[in-house]
């Protein structure tokens, strides 16, 4: 009596599935190469670029540029030294710190004097 609840299964036959790495595979497999490829060319690559434009900046500093820090303090460069990577800002009148390049987030370079300023 067959059970209508029930399907018969059968068995696959051996020689159709012989190689390890078949077109089935293959096609099973293309939708995560596809998300790889689109998050690299969208997500990782634009970082990887961003992060060494960035170190070139960090490298790059001179005296007069503004600075936003990573914990978010604003400044202007006072000094830098090339064999260390520490930086002298002036963060008010008179007022300076040193700061580690690497903690430099933002680099807004200096465009002359704005207008409301004497």
């Amino acid at each position: 009596m067959h059970n209508i609840l029930f399907s018969t299964a059968y068995a696959a036959d051996a020689g159709t599935n012989g190689g390890a790495f078949s077109s089935a595979a293959l096609v099973q497999y293309a939708p995560f190469v596809l998300i790889f490829v689109v998050f690299y060319f969208f997500l990782i690559r634009p970082q990887q670029k961003r992060q060494r434009e960035l170190r070139e900046e960090q490298n790059s500093l001179r005296r007069g540029d503004r600075i936003v820090t990573a914990g978010g303090i604003v400044g202007t460069v006072q000094n830098t030294r090339d064999d260390s990577q520490e930086v002298d800002v002036e963060i008010a009148q008179g007022v300076k710190v040193k700061v580690i390049r690497s903690t430099i987030t933002t680099i807004l370079r200096r465009e002359g004097k704005p207008a409301n300023e004497a």
